[in-house]
């Protein structure tokens, strides 16, 4: 009996153990709990920056229209959605000073938009838009006041 007894009282006692810590084991993955958390959307982007690619050949009065095409800086961290880039002439000069007698009239920019409709990825020289087209216009009288202008376009992102 007393042999019995040094096995039984081992067997309890491992049998006890594994209970507790059964109990112990449910306790732990039958606990509830609340909590709060938050997140913040970013305040907006930095403004990408429209580059012109094209290069555009020497206009003369009645030429083709040539198309022009660029793609963007995107300084953000990450993509930004553009839809369309919108070109103007901003203004028409001669070594860097206004010219009389020689302005945007004597251009056609058209059409102005490009559609894009497409993310933007984050670095330079990303992305790409295409569409306006800009040719000289013959207006059918002496436009020496043209000769070796600048046309400035602008490019705008609304």
């Amino acid at each position: 009996m007393r042999n019995l007894h040094k096995r039984v009282v081992p067997v309890a006692v491992a049998l006890v153990a594994l209970l507790v810590f059964s109990g112990v084991a449910l306790a732990y993955w039958s606990a509830g709990g609340s909590g709060t958390g938050s997140a913040q959307a970013a305040t907006g982007t930095t403004n990408l920056v429209v580059n012109q690619v094209t290069v555009l050949t020497a206009m003369y009065p009645g030429d083709t229209a040539q198309t022009i095409s660029g793609n963007f800086n995107n300084p953000n961290a990450g993509s930004v959605y553009v839809t369309t880039v919108t070109a103007s002439i901003a203004s028409v000069t001669k070594a860097g000073n206004p010219v009389t007698g020689c302005d945007a009239t004597d251009f056609t920019l058209s059409p102005t938009v490009a559609t894009v409709n497409a993310e933007v990825a984050s670095g330079n020289s990303q992305g790409a838009w295409s569409g306006p087209k800009i040719k000289f216009n013959d207006k059918g009288t002496n436009q020496d006041a043209c000769k070796g202008v600048t046309v400035n376009l602008g490019y705008s992102i609304p």
